[in-house]
């Protein structure tokens, strides 16, 4: 490229790697985010973020990590990997199949015309997650594996209380935002109440946070059909209800912010929640 000429915007310490998933026979990519003391400390491991529609959350995670973490002192340092979308499909069809646990989904014709629309693939990809990414990025990250943390926003805070409810330590940390709980008819509730019957624990560290106006009310921002405030309380009221000893799960609204708005606020408050260094806490 000749000297003077517009290039792309790189993030720094940044990287992109390709993965094929042979359990869903599809092609993501994932996008990673190194700590400042990475090439320096060559013998730390490191917590390892995941965060769902990465080519929204990753980018934005990673701006909100490098303000706040005050160079380590407040933050622990990790790595960020995004979970982009399925190689060739459009953000939309590729997060309702993949973050959705029913075929119950709302078709959009609209999207990818002539490709047949999937909902309900939720568990292959949480397989997907479990048995082909978290192995690659052990084998090629110096990655705490037993410090992983889970990150998503509405499908992708349904996807988040679905790997809950199917393997609760399959992440040491949930963040779920404004959680998709309407889904087919409240079917997380019936998941939830199924677990309940046959567990008698749940152990996961979970931080839920919605926007106050995620809700129907008098202003343009409330929401105008959906309650997404009141699926998430009483889906913590329910978890709080079972009296699980090994639940900790905090729930938030989040005041002045709405379903487009809050992410920003709630990565911001879970990074503190899970990452919070000793010396920040004193």
């Amino acid at each position: 490229m000749p000297a003077g000429y517009p290039h792309p915007f790189t993030m720094w310490n940044t990287e992109v790697q390709s993965i094929h998933s042979e359990i869903l026979n599809r092609d993501y990519e994932l996008f990673v985010a190194f700590p400042d003391s990475y090439k320096e400390n060559t013998s730390k491991q490191y917590p390892v973020m995941f965060v769902t529609d990465a080519e929204y959350a990753f980018p934005l995670t990673r701006s909100i990590t490098r303000r706040v973490s005050n160079h380590g002192d407040d933050l622990q340092e990790f790595i960020l990997v995004g979970l982009a979308y399925s190689t060739g499909d459009t953000p939309s069809f590729s997060r309702k199949r993949d973050y959705t646990p029913t075929p119950n989904g709302d078709h959009d014709p609209s999207d990818m015309p002539g490709k047949k629309f999937v909902f309900g693939e939720s568990r292959a990809y949480a397989a997907f997650i479990k048995d082909e990414v978290f192995p690659f990025i052990q084998k090629n990250y110096r990655a705490d594996m037993s410090h992983k943390i889970f990150v998503g926003h509405s499908y992708g805070g349904l996807l988040g209380m679905d790997i809950v409810l199917s393997d609760p330590t399959m992440f040491q940390y949930y963040i779920i935002g404004s959680p998709s709980l309407y889904y087919d008819n409240f079917y997380m509730k019936k998941r939830e109440a199924d677990y309940a019957a046959t567990h008698r624990d749940l152990p996961a560290n979970i931080y839920m946070a919605t926007g106050g106006f995620e809700a129907p009310g008098p202003t343009k921002r409330n929401s105008r059909r959906l309650d997404m405030v009141k699926d998430m309380q009483d889906m913590a009221s329910s978890l709080k209800s079972r009296n699980y000893p090994n639940l900790h799960l905090t729930a938030e609204r989040i005041d002045d912010e709405d379903h487009l708005t809050v992410f920003p606020s709630t990565i911001t408050r879970g990074l503190f929640w899970s990452l919070r260094t000793e010396k920040a806490k004193h």
